[in-house]
């Protein structure tokens, strides 16, 4: 039987603790887990801790934790990718497969072209639920830290603000990504549905990003942020 693992959001220790109302429904009431069954569990900070249901009741979980150990390693390879916002599904689809890919930091990026306009208590909300997109992903891949993500941004500040050694921005007409050197640090940016302008990759470029395709063939914003990445691990990263 699969070991279930979960993110908790809140410092964990040795010892007993009782889980927060989601995870508790979940285990008990969509898992059906029964005490003595094991588990594992995730702060975000790194480390990992085994542990034992000790009860489960209609009203709460509780565990104990006996084993605490590192949590996989995070890549060498620093990226903070700049993703210009598209629509429901294809923005979660482009969050989740960047976490699973091993990006550190994730921007939604407000571009000419986005199609998509969010107000403030709308942003709460988007936020909210990118971040859970999150950790569904790192309880599934097994990665110990949260990748971080930043509000959305307009895309003049995010390109006076991003730092990376080596800093990309995909373009049809460009040298292939394969052409640039280990960096140690990557900044990636990727347009939405209706790609970049030729004024905003004008602008990248003032900002020190340089173009760099992915092949003959025009992809999709998500599409693209997972082939870049994964291009981008397998070429100076952990793949």
């Amino acid at each position: 039987m699969r070991l279930s693992r979960f993110f908790i959001d809140a410092p964990l220790s040795l010892g007993q603790h009782q889980l927060p109302d989601a995870q508790a429904h979940y285990i008990a009431r969509v898992l059906r887990h029964a005490a003595g069954d094991a588990v594992q569990l995730f702060d975000g900070s790194g480390q990992e801790f085994l542990g034992e249901l000790i009860e489960v009741g209609k009203k709460q979980v509780r565990v104990e934790l006996r084993e605490a150990f590192a949590g996989l390693a995070e890549t060498d390879l620093k990226i903070h990718l700049g993703q210009g916002l598209s629509r429901g599904e294809r923005m979660d689809w482009a969050i989740q497969k960047a976490t699973e890919l091993g990006a550190s930091e994730i921007t939604p990026i407000l571009s000419q072209r986005c199609e998509v306009r969010l107000k403030d208590e709308q942003t709460e909300k988007r936020m909210a639920h990118w971040r859970q997109v999150t950790i569904s992903a790192c309880e599934q891949c097994g990665r110990s830290q949260l990748p971080k993500i930043h509000p959305p941004q307009p895309l003049t500040d995010w390109l006076a603000q991003v730092e990376a050694e080596l800093k990309l921005v995909l373009h049809p007409v460009a040298e292939a990504l394969t052409s640039h050197a280990r960096p140690q640090s990557l900044a990636l940016l990727i347009g939405p549905e209706g790609g970049l302008s030729d004024a905003e990759v004008a602008q990248a470029q003032a900002a020190h990003f340089q173009p760099a395709r992915l092949g003959p063939r025009v992809l999709r914003t998500e599409t693209a942020a997972v082939v870049a990445l994964t291009v981008a691990q397998q070429l100076w990263g952990d793949l």
